[in-house]
């Protein structure tokens, strides 16, 4: 009987290659295929007549004005309620902390489409408040200024994260050791703390740049009306207007965009270089300081934060969603459920949309479930050199811009499969392999986790017993790891279902998503429909993440965003 097992491995023989096939299908071959489509485009001279237009470099210019002030605007943001949620005696902070993040998981479209509603002088809210700018009176919004602001707004959270990370992970004996020798709170503050966190609070900057660089939902809402275009939108109409070199074109522009990535990155490593942030003493709950009289202050600041970042424009889009058009004034005479009941009864193509990105999120979160476990089998018990490389070449895809990753996905499956001949492009298929190039990463961070939590002792005994590698993975292997099986399964469905970047280059007629549809009915003038299928969206996201929410104490630490 052939053995199905390495000598001195637990593992199956077809562990590896199958690791090493998902991998190259959703990481290597689509990049590879972009390279080499850019560097076709190169040598054939068209990158001259690209490079020397002057839409390009304007679209350039935006991409880095808006990435940078959003950048500067989220760590601003972030920061400060990073350092008050976690050095300091607010109460309150688990509520704080979860509205916080909101506005990271609600779809970027969602959140332009929200404060249109919550300014201007078409608002719905402010006319019905009384407080409605005049007539004729510009959307602020519509400009370099608005499209920076909301970028910081949308990934705020995510220099949280990365900051309040440092913070708990700073000395508690180092801090206690310099306050009893007499150190204020404000010197402890200045040379402790501050330096300590700044490698969380330069990754937090850097992560937040490259989701500003690659974001399409907020400069395709407010930039595109003002003729405002940054590189993913650029790339989004040269689609709209395909000739015979758009695909060296935006191979080209998704090249910048990837770019600019890296750069955004390797200042975060510049910044560090040089610099050791080691730490020595127990880590792992930071210090509290006292604020005393000042508490409520800081309570007040940090909850009219939230109202204005969250609460305000979500009571914005409610309004616009009631009222029977854009710039009616809401009333008990004018609030109607008209759009509600179009979007959910009338409109098929929303009802499309809606089976389209459940089908699609559900397909995404299982299938990867599936994968994700035996990709992470590998890397964590294989202790293959090999391992690191593709943990990281699997996460190449969820870092890089959702754009980048859709004109890639584009350019290897444009014409026919070799063999079948059967062509993916334009069918629900490409979005389905895109979703799981684009969150596989998503998906292998909570089960790798959970591996790493595991005593292999316990699979060793049992494999010693006579259980061959599917016994062991039904009986030890899935139960241990369930609790983050099914956080990784909500969170890719969480972020899939409400997914427009990757997608929006990807639909065709019958297999728009969510964030398809929600952009196509705001672009057609339909805005209060837009509106209902945004609180939709975004009622769905509250309740996806209180389900995580009561899962976080069973799961293991780092995989529920906002939990420490």
């Amino acid at each position: 009987m052939m053995r199905v097992q390495n000598r001195g491995n637990s593992q199956p023989r077809w562990l590896f290659p199958f690791v090493l096939t998902v991998i190259c299908l959703l990481s290597v071959l689509p990049l590879a295929r972009l390279a080499v489509t850019g560097v076709s485009s190169a040598l054939q001279g068209r990158m001259g007549d690209l490079l020397t237009d002057a839409v390009v470099w304007h679209a350039l210019y935006n991409t880095l004005v808006t990435s940078f002030w959003g950048m500067v605007a989220a760590v601003i943001l972030g920061g400060a309620f990073a350092l008050l949620l976690t050095l300091f005696d607010i109460r309150g902070k688990a509520a704080l902390g979860f509205l916080f993040m909101l506005p990271t998981m609600i779809p970027p479209q969602v959140t332009a489409l929200s404060w249109i509603g919550m300014t201007g002088p078409s608002s719905t809210l402010l006319k019905a408040l009384g407080l409605a700018p005049p007539l004729g009176s510009p959307q602020p919004l519509y400009s370099i200024g608005g499209i920076a602001l909301l970028f910081g707004v949308q990934n705020a959270p995510l220099v949280f994260l990365s900051l309040r990370a440092g913070l708990l992970a700073l000395p508690r004996d180092g801090i206690e050791a310099a306050r009893l020798s007499g150190a204020s709170s404000w010197q402890v503050m200045k040379h402790i703390i501050l330096p300590l966190s700044l490698p969380g609070l330069a990754a937090g900057a850097a992560i937040a740049f490259v989701s500003c660089v690659g974001n399409f939902g907020i400069p395709a809402i407010l930039g595109i009306p003002a003729s405002i275009y940054t590189l993913p939108t650029l790339i989004y109409t040269k689609f709209a207007t395909f000739n015979a070199g758009t695909f060296g074109e935006v191979s080209v522009l998704s090249a910048m965009i990837g770019i600019l990535s890296i750069i955004g990155l390797a200042v975060e490593e510049r910044v560090l270089r040089g610099r050791d942030y080691r730490v020595i003493g127990l880590t792992g709950q930071a210090a509290v300081f006292r604020m005393n009289g000042w508490r409520w202050f800081a309570e007040l600041g940090l909850w009219l934060t939230i109202v204005v970042i969250l609460v305000m424009p979500v009571t914005a889009l409610v309004a616009s969603s009631l009222a029977p058009a854009y710039g009616v004034p809401l009333n008990l005479s004018t609030a109607t459920l008209h759009a509600y009941e179009e979007i959910l009864f009338r409109q098929s193509i929303t009802r499309t949309a809606f089976t389209n990105s459940i089908s699609l999120s559900l397909a995404t979160a299982f299938g990867l479930l599936v994968v994700t476990v035996l990709t992470g089998y590998f890397l964590v018990r294989s202790g293959s050199r090999l391992a690191p490389v593709l943990a990281a070449l699997a996460e190449i895809p969820y870092a890089l811009p959702g754009i980048v990753l859709a004109v890639a996905l584009i350019l290897l499956f444009a014409a026919p499969l070799p063999i079948v001949g059967i062509s993916l492009y334009g069918t629900i298929w490409i979005i389905l392999i895109a979703y799981f190039s684009s969150f596989f990463a998503v998906s292998l961070k909570p089960v790798v986790s959970a591996f790493r939590q595991i005593d292999p002792s316990l699979e060793e005994a049992a494999r010693l017993a006579g259980a061959d590698f599917c016994r062991r993975l039904t009986d030890i292997i899935v139960p241990l790891i369930a609790p983050a099986a099914g956080a990784s399964v909500i969170l890719v469905f969480l972020i899939a279902c409400n997914e427009l970047t990757v997608s929006a280059l990807l639909w065709s007629a019958g297999t728009q998503t969510l964030g398809v549809a929600i952009y196509n009915l705001d672009d057609s003038g339909s805005f209060n429909l837009a509106s209902a299928l945004s609180v939709l969206v975004v009622l769905m996201v509250v309740a996806m993440m209180l389900v995580l929410e009561t899962m976080a104490n069973r799961l293991p630490k780092g995989v529920v965003p906002w939990r420490s």
